[in-house]
């Protein structure tokens, strides 16, 4: 039932059994072909969310998907990210000719448990994105990710021995940073829907302001920009980061610190109005952000104009 709980897959070994796949060879660590595993879950399952890492590349997968309200057409060359805790709700509503190829890795967290790569993971934006936000790989790319693959391939399939775990971190950190590097890429070559993104985002905080939306319900959150674009959160703030140097908060910001000037050079409004009209609780923090922003206090900036 859509409503349903999603179902917890609390390890690795357990989705292996889901999956009707073989016991995997280490119980924090398992490296899946598509080509052996169900496509999808039970019919009664259609969300899930696991208590480990998830990273797959998935060939000939030309099912249309759900991933919460949105539907997406897989691709060839198409990494998919996901951390720990998050949802995933998925729905065959187009038939699926042909077998999937390509590989899925599962990390549990308490195999990188001691290691610098146990924080370092945490930092990786792209586990927050959605499926639909996946990293689209060239030919050239997608042979430096497979390289990688089959290295951790081969030390998952050897007998595992005091050097294992740290041969196959190594090469999970490689593999990591060059994912980072392809995302950095896809956001800049991608310029027209990149940039149209930006354009929606400015058109979208102008219409808040105009509409005097923070009056009534306050500053925008990120949360708040990132759904009324249909974009995680995380993904927006990278893209606007890669594109413009700047967060979706600082976006947010430039929007609020632009509308403050004008009111402050234009008006007779007090600093305290002002600040409650820009959806501020308090003045202090008005002024605090103001003059972070512009090195000046709110009253000084105005007494510039005089």
């Amino acid at each position: 039932m859509p409503n349903s709980a999603p179902l917890r897959i609390k390890s690795i070994t357990e989705f292996h059994q889901l999956k009707e796949l073989p016991k995997p060879k280490h119980p924090l660590i398992s490296l899946v072909n598509m080509e052996t595993m169900k496509l999808i879950f039970p019919p009664n399952v259609v969300s899930a969310s696991f208590d480990f890492y998830y990273i797959a590349l998935k060939r000939n997968f030309k099912a249309k998907i759900k991933y919460g309200q949105h539907e997406y057409e897989s691709e060839d060359g198409l990494m998919t990210f996901m951390g720990p805790g998050q949802v995933i709700r998925v729905e065959v509503v187009k038939q699926q000719h042909g077998q999937p190829t390509g590989w899925m890795l599962f990390i549990h967290p308490d195999f990188l448990w001691k290691t610098p790569l146990a924080k370092k993971i945490k930092e990786y934006e792209y586990f927050g994105y959605s499926v639909y936000e996946g990293l689209f790989l060239s030919e050239e790319e997608e042979q430096i990710i497979t390289h990688i693959i089959r290295n951790i391939e081969r030390e998952y399939c050897a007998n595992i021995d005091r050097f294992s775990q740290d041969i196959i971190i190594a090469q999970l950190e490689t593999l990591l940073t060059y994912a980072d590097r392809f995302y950095q890429r896809q956001f800049l070559t991608r310029k027209i829907s990149s940039h149209k993104i930006l354009e929606k985002l400015e058109d979208l905080l102008d219409q808040y302001f105009k509409d005097d939306l923070l009056t009534i319900n306050g500053i925008p959150s990120v949360i708040y920009v990132s759904n009324a674009l249909n974009i995680s959160p995380n993904y927006l703030s990278s893209l606007l980061k890669a594109l413009t140097g700047k967060s979706t908060l600082q976006h947010i910001h430039d929007k609020l610190i632009e509308k403050a000037k004008e009111r402050l050079s234009t008006t007779d409004l007090s600093v305290s109005e002002i600040a409650y009209e820009l959806g501020f609780d308090y003045p202090q923090t008005f002024s605090k952000l103001f003059k972070t922003y512009t090195n000046l206090s709110p009253l000084a900036f105005r007494q510039s104009f005089n």
